[in-house]
C-alpha cells in the first residue's frame, strides 16, 4: 500500500455493473475509472495489472489468482454485503483491503419484506393474475390482517429491526429469536425476546427470517418447525438455503400455511423445477429485495467513499479483514489481537446465551498502549455468529445496535502477568470470565476461566470441564474420549480446594460428538460440560 495520502492518479477497475453515482465521485477525486464489465477470465487478468482498487458484485471472483495478477492492488469493494466470491484471506495475505457496503440495502431490504408479507397476506398476486386471465375472484380470495396479529422475527439485527418497526406501527405483537440480542434492546424496540427458535414460530401468524446462512442455519426451517407456525405465513428475504424448500411447498400446499412469501433461494437462478414454483400461495419475486434505485445508489457511494479512504490511508469503515491502528504501535499489540478474540469466542460460548453486557480489562504495559484494536478483538470473538461478518471495524457498531454495554478498563497493576487481557460476558445473571496473555516465543495462553488458573493452548477444539474433585473423575472423562475415539491433545487442570470443585481444559483434536457430551453430563460428578470451537481448528 502506498505510504502517505494520495490525492490523485489511481487507477479503478470496475467489474460489475454499479451505479454511476460512486463512480463519479472517484472521478471527482482523481482518479482513473476503467469500466471492465464484458471482459472475459483472461482478459481479467489483464486489465488488473495497473488497478489500485477493482469494484465488483457477485459477477467476479476475487481469488488469489487474479489477486497475484493485480500486484498494485490496495482495495477491493464489493458493491453489496456478500462476499463469499471473495478470497478474503488471500486478500489480506496481500496486505489487500477487503471492504463491503452491509448499511447501504438495509430499508431496501426491510421493505421488501414488507410488500411480501401483505402480497401473501392478501393474496395480491393471485387477485392480480386472475383479473388478468378474465376472472373476477372477489368471492374467492380471502386474506388476513395485521392488526392483532403476532409477527415472529428470526434475527433481530437491523433489517429485522427495520421490519419489526414497519409492521409493528400496524399494531402487531411481535415477538424474536435472537439468542445475541440483550433484553434490554428488545424492550426498547418492544419486543418479547424468546429463548427458542421453536417458541417463536409457536407464538407468531407471521414470521420473517433475517438471519446469516452458516452450517447451523443450512435448512433449518424444516418441516417439524414449519408445523410449529400453523395457519401463519413465512417470509423470507435474507438467504437462499434456509428453508428446506420442498417442506416449505408442502406446508402451504397441504395447507398447514396459509401461504408462503420468498426473494431468495438454494440455487440461483432458481431452477424451474423448484416446488416453490409450482406452489399456489407461495409467491416469489427473483432475489430483487436490494433492487432499488437508491439501494444501489447508496452501495455504489459508499464502496467509492471507502475506496478513498483506503487511498488516503484512512479508516476504511467497512473493511472486512484487517484491523486498523498505527505501524508504530501494531507490533506491540499484535499478540493480544488474537487473544481478546479468542477470548471472547470463549467466553460467549461458556456463556451459551444472549448477552447483555462485555467488559474488557487490560492489566500491566499494554494498558499503556492504544488497544482500540484489541478492544475490537475482542467484540469481534464475542458477535462472531452474527447477522454480519463481524470484525474489528463493525464490532462496536454491532454492539451498539443490539444493545450490549461494553466497559473497557486499565490498570497498571497485575501479579502473575507481564501483560493479561480479560474478557468478561454476562447475560444479566450469569457472568463468565476468560483472561489470556502471551508467553515467551509467541506462545498465546488462556490463563484463567471463570477464576480457574489454567495454561490453556487457544486452538482447535476445546472442552472445558468443571467437576467435583474426587479420585478417578479425569480418569474416567479420559477413557469416554478413548471409547469415542477422541484424543486428547492436552489437558489443563486447576482446583478451588481440596474435594471442592476443579475445572480442565482439554485440546482435542477432533470435535466431541452430542453422544460424547451426553455421557459425560450424565454422570453426577461432572457439574458442566462445555464444548469450544476455534476458527483455526480442523
Amino acid at each position: 500500500m502506498p505510504g502517505g495520502k494520495v490525492t490523485s492518479g489511481m487507477n479503478v477497475v470496475v467489474t460489475d455493473a454499479v451505479d454511476d453515482a460512486g463512480l463519479a465521485r472517484l472521478r471527482q477525486a482523481g482518479h482513473d475509472v476503467e469500466l471492465a464489465t464484458d471482459a472475459d477470465r483472461e482478459e481479467l487478468l489483464e486489465v488488473v495489472a495497473d488497478a489500485h482498487a477493482l469494484i465488483v458484485r457477485s459477477g467476479t471472483t476475487v481469488d488469489a489468482e487474479l489477486l497475484d495478477s493485480a500486484p498494485e492492488l490496495v482495495v477491493v469493494g464489493r458493491a453489496g454485503i456478500g462476499i463469499d466470491n471473495i478470497d478474503v484471506e488471500a486478500a489480506t495475505d496481500r496486505g489487500v483491503v477487503v471492504a463491503n457496503a452491509p448499511d447501504s440495502n438495509v430499508r431496501a431490504t426491510a421493505e421488501h419484506a414488507v410488500a411480501l408479507s401483505f402480497a401473501a397476506a392478501r393474496k395480491i398476486p393471485q387477485g392480480h393474475m386472475q383479473l388478468k386471465d378474465g376472472y373476477w375472484a372477489k368471492g374467492d380470495i380471502l386474506g388476513s390482517e395485521f392488526n392483532g396479529k403476532t409477527l415472529g422475527v428470526v434475527g433481530l439485527g437491523r433489517i429485522g429491526q427495520e421490519v419489526a418497526k414497519r409492521l409493528g406501527n400496524l399494531e402487531m405483537d411481535l415477538v424474536a429469536y435472537d439468542p445475541y440480542l440483550s433484553e434490554e434492546r428488545a424492550r426498547q424496540l418492544g419486543v418479547e425476546l424468546v429463548e427458542d427458535i421453536e417458541t417463536c414460530f409457536q407464538k407468531a401468524d407471521f414470521v420473517t427470517l433475517h438471519t446469516p446462512k452458516t452450517a447451523e442455519t443450512d435448512n433449518f426451517v424444516d418441516e417439524e418447525l414449519l408445523a410449529e407456525l400453523e395457519d401463519g405465513y413465512l417470509i423470507n428475504c435474507a438467504r437462499g438455503g434456509l428453508v428446506d424448500e420442498q417442506a416449505l411447498a408442502e406446508a402451504v400446499e397441504d395447507e398447514i400455511l396459509y401461504g408462503a412469501a420468498v426473494d431468495v433461494f438454494d440455487e440461483e437462478p432458481v431452477d424451474p423445477d423448484n416446488p416453490l414454483l409450482s406452489a399456489e400461495n407461495v409467491i416469489v419475486t427473483p432475489h430483487i429485495a436490494a433492487n432499488t434505485e437508491s439501494a444501489r445508489q447508496n452501495v455504489s457511494i459508499s464502496i467509492a467513499d471507502q475506496i478513498l479512504a483506503a487511498f488516503d490511508d484512512e479508516v476504511v469503515t467497512n473493511a472486512v479483514n484487517a484491523p486498523s491502528t498505527g505501524e508504530d504501535v501494531y507490533p506491540t499489540i499484535r499478540p493480544y489481537v488474537k487473544i481478546a478474540e479468542t477470548a471472547g469466542k470463549i467466553a460467549m460460548q461458556l456463556l451459551g446465551g444472549h448477552v447483555e453486557s462485555v467488559e474488557i480489562t487490560y492489566a500491566g504495559e499494554i494498558a499503556e498502549e492504544a488497544i482500540d484494536v484489541v478492544t475490537a478483538s475482542a467484540l469481534q470473538g464475542v458477535f462472531a455468529p452474527l447477522e454480519w461478518q463481524a470484525n474489528t471495524i463493525n464490532a462496536e457498531r454491532i454492539a451498539e445496535e443490539r444493545g450490549v454495554d461494553v466497559t473497557e478498563s486499565k490498570t497498571r497493576q497485575v501479579e502473575d502477568f507481564n501483560d493479561l487481557v480479560t474478557v468478561e460476558v454476562s447475560d444479566g445473571d450469569r457472568t463468565v470470565t476468560v483472561e489470556g496473555t502471551q508467553f515467551a516465543g509467541d506462545d498465546p495462553r488462556i490463563v484463567r476461566i471463570q477464576g480457574y488458573r489454567v495454561e490453556a493452548i487457544p486452538h482447535g477444539h476445546m472442552l472445558v470441564v468443571r467437576n467435583r474433585d474426587e479420585p478417578g473423575v479425569i480418569g474416567y472423562i479420559g477413557s469416554v474420549m478413548g471409547e469415542y475415539d477422541v484424543n486428547i491433545a492436552g489437558m489443563f487442570n486447576n482446583r478451588e480446594a481440596r474435594g471442592g470443585e476443579a475445572l480442565t481444559v482439554y485440546n482435542l483434536d477432533s470435535a466431541p460428538s452430542e453422544e460424547l457430551l451426553a455421557e459425560l453430563r450424565g454422570d453426577d460428578r461432572i457439574v458442566e460440560t462445555t464444548h469450544i470451537s476455534l476458527d483455526n481448528g480442523e
